[in-house]
């Protein structure tokens, strides 16, 4: 059982609010006054906060831990790299293209590539690499997919406040003040896995779509996933329209299959993006797909311009090139999918032992949690769920020393070092937790 009495923590907080708004250096970060998380150390899949309290951890940083906490294998490349060659130069490195063919090697929808720092950066890239080689503008993109804190992918369906019984479709809105309207000019949205709503908009703004920006498993909404026969539809619209499609990939990159989601489906992207995963940790990203939409990033006339100060440091692809040889060399992906099934099979019996109705969605990897009696097919069907349920046994378990971010919309994260985990352990928590969530509703 952790202390609720986090005085540390408290006192952490209180000086933060002097040097940061909401005490924080992310916004996300703040649980409020009472449950803000400050930790002291990490290390394989657990984290210790500043009051000492050690928690089994399946937030993994929203997904970027794929092999654990301080991984030796991936921080010792780190330090050679530190140590033997430095950290930043502003030129170019060999490293630059044995990563690129890492990824060419696992992903067949690779034949160029560019990097970046974050999932945000790499779809500026690759957003803006669409509408240089399409000469158009719009980017359709699909409700519940998150895709960077940047202000054009800043608006969102308000399912939260939808009102299924009155309202045809929930209102767009912005994800916060200073997002100008006009950002909004050029992005369409549209419910995953609905067809018809795809081929109106198509038939509306067909000459002027760029590109269709989508997660085909959907890592900020329950591991909703598209189905086989949307994604075809995707990629035969696109095809006849002379439209681009890209597929985020910041999180299932990597993580849900050595090619990611692509090698799942059997369908490829013109473009893809990825961060996360990609470094165990640390700070990288990319996007890339086809040579010929990809060689529009040129000095030429008509050319996309790309670049950053810190992209392709040797810190990013030294972490990069451990990570992705692990992940290709070795059974890390078969044994983290191995302990997501088993973990779903112990959730999965505390919640009949309660008379809870559950999905699961999602891969083994990184699985949602619905409660309901269906597997939601988008954004929409994810207000039907009892997510007031979920955040309140989320919440227990936290309290009794499981890590997890307590919203639905949230997918549950493995990495290798969870083979460790005690099962019988983590069943007798969720049993726990569920009974206090059940006899408090």
């Amino acid at each position: 059982m952790t202390d609720t009495n986090k005085v540390a923590s408290a006192a952490m907080l209180k000086q933060a609010h002097t040097h940061m708004p909401m005490g924080v250096a992310d916004s996300y970060r703040y649980w409020g006054e009472d449950n803000t998380v400050f930790l002291k150390s990490m290390k394989g899949c657990t984290i210790t906060d500043c009051d000492d309290q050690t928690f089994v951890d399946f937030r993994l940083a929203y997904g970027p831990i794929i092999l654990g906490y301080r991984d030796s294998r991936v921080d010792q490349a780190v330090i050679d790299a530190i140590t033997n060659v430095g950290t930043i130069s502003g030129f170019s490195t060999g490293l630059d293209s044995e990563v690129v063919s890492l990824v060419k090697k696992l992903c067949p929808n690779i034949e160029k590539m560019r990097f970046a720092n974050s999932g945000t950066e790499a779809v500026i890239g690759a957003v803006r690499v669409a509408r240089g080689f399409t000469k158009r503008n719009k980017i359709v993109v699909v409700e519940g997919g998150f895709h960077g804190l940047y202000d054009e992918m800043m608006w969102k369906s308000d399912v939260d406040n939808w009102d299924v019984a009155t309202q045809a479709a929930p209102t767009i809105i912005p994800f916060g003040a200073g997002i100008p309207e006009s950002t909004r000019e050029h992005q369409v949205s549209v419910p995953l896995n609905d067809i018809t709503a795809l081929n109106a908009v198509f038939a509306e703004h067909g000459d002027d779509i760029a590109a269709i920006l989508i997660e085909p498993i959907m890592g900020n909404c329950g591991s909703i996933a598209s189905t086989q026969e949307y994604m075809q539809t995707l990629r035969d619209i696109c095809d006849s329209n002379g439209s681009l499609l890209i597929m985020d990939e910041v999180k299932t990159g990597f993580r849900v299959a050595k090619g990611g989601v692509q090698e799942l489906y059997g369908i490829h992207a013109d473009l893809t993006t990825y961060a996360k995963a990609i470094g165990n940790g640390y700070p990288v990203a990319a996007f890339g797909g086809r040579a010929d939409v990809m060689d529009m990033i040129n000095f030429g006339e008509g050319g996309v311009t790309h670049g950053g100060t810190y992209t392709a440091n040797m810190i990013a692809l030294s972490a990069a090139k451990a990570t992705l040889t692990v992940l290709s060399e070795t059974d890390a992906l078969e044994t983290i999918n191995k302990v997501g099934a088993q973990i779903q099979q112990l959730l999965s019996r505390v919640f009949t032992k309660f008379g809870i109705e559950h999905r699961f969605a999602g891969p083994d990897s990184m699985f949602g949690i619905h409660f309901g009696n269906e597997v939601p097919q988008n954004y929409r069907d994810w207000k039907k769920t009892n997510s007031d349920l979920y955040v309140e046994f989320a919440h227990n378990l936290i309290k009794n020393g499981v890590m997890l971010e307590p919203d639905s919309r949230e997918p549950w994260f493995i990495c290798e070092a969870h083979k460790n985990v005690d099962l019988a352990w983590l069943e007798q928590i969720a049993e726990q937790s569920m009974a206090e969530a059940v006899k408090k509703s």
